[in-house]
């Protein structure tokens, strides 16, 4: 059985911008969009192309991604790009709409590609694994790839990230071929997707409640458990200040970092579930073709 790591309520990033954002620093900010979390780069009153959009939520949530985005950076104000942690339905739910109606780039790992521009949909969701009705409803979940390719760019290869100086991407697969988490050194801030979270995402009551808790990466729909325990073991390595999730809430000080090198050092018994369909039979290829299914 998994376990979790409670978190004090100390541990949660609390500061509301007037704009009715969750701020983490005076450039970045985020918004819960009904089950996922949506993240903006770039300064209050930025203006048009002058902030950048990390994933684009769930299906129905574009009016309130809009609305944040127009009252933190100006009427009207479009991004210089969209930056993709990964591509599962949870972070891509309204990203043709707005990649189309803003006209704007949007950028992820080359791996994440194929569920990105039509070709390949994800394997499916594990429904045995996590419990809850978050967990058991997995296998309902769209898997089916959205189409951005006229749009769609490879993050660079120098790590660099569009659009936002002094960040970079780390590869952080197991979650999802492609998955990628941000970080900026010089205040060590991390966004991480989903390459682990800070509630139980397998339970509606969790989720809705945002308990403080450090976790895995959502179970249900993570297909490499090796691959991702190496991914969180990079990510605790950097020793974040501060980060933010796709689920859960954001986290800073010494009690989050305590809590992520636990999750590290004990991956395997708080984080991996004991059966499942992806824990034995990873779906797995070094060049991710494993991952396609017509």
């Amino acid at each position: 059985m998994t376990q979790q790591i409670p978190l004090s309520d100390n541990a949660k990033i609390t500061s509301e911008a007037d704009d009715g954002t969750m701020e983490l620093a005076p450039d970045l900010a985020y918004i819960r969009a009904l089950i996922a979390n949506v993240v903006f780069y770039g300064a209050p009153g930025a203006g048009d192309r002058g902030w950048v959009l990390i994933d684009a939520g769930v299906f129905g949530t574009k009016d309130r991604i809009k609305s944040a985005a127009e009252g933190r950076f100006g009427e009207g104000a479009r991004p210089a790009a969209i930056v993709l942690t990964h591509g599962h339905f949870d972070h891509v739910g309204v990203l043709e709409d707005l990649a189309e109606e803003w006209d704007v780039p949007v950028y992820a790992h080359d791996l994440e590609h194929p569920y990105l521009d039509g070709r390949a949909s994800y394997p499916s969701g594990d429904p045995s694994v996590g419990g809850g009705l978050m967990a058991g409803m997995s296998s309902l979940y769209p898997t089916r790839p959205v189409d951005v390719s006229s749009r769609l760019h490879p993050l660079p290869q120098d790590g660099s990230v569009p659009h936002m100086p002094g960040w970079t991407w780390v590869h952080t697969p197991g979650h999802s071929p492609g998955h990628v988490s941000l970080w900026r050194e010089a205040d060590r801030t991390m966004i991480v997707g989903d390459a682990f979270v800070t509630t139980a995402s397998e339970s509606a009551y969790a989720s809705a409640v945002q308990a403080a808790e450090m976790h895995g990466p959502p179970k249900y729909f993570t297909i490499d458990w090796d691959a991702s325990e190496a991914s969180v073991a990079k990510l605790a390595a950097l020793h974040p200040s501060r980060i933010i999730t796709g689920h859960g809430r954001a986290m800073e000080g010494p009690e989050m970092d305590s809590a992520l090198q636990r999750l590290s050092r004990d991956f395997r018994k708080i984080a991996v579930p004991s059966e499942g369909k992806y824990v034995a039979n990873p779906a797995r290829a070094a060049d991710g073709s494993a991952y396609l299914k017509p």
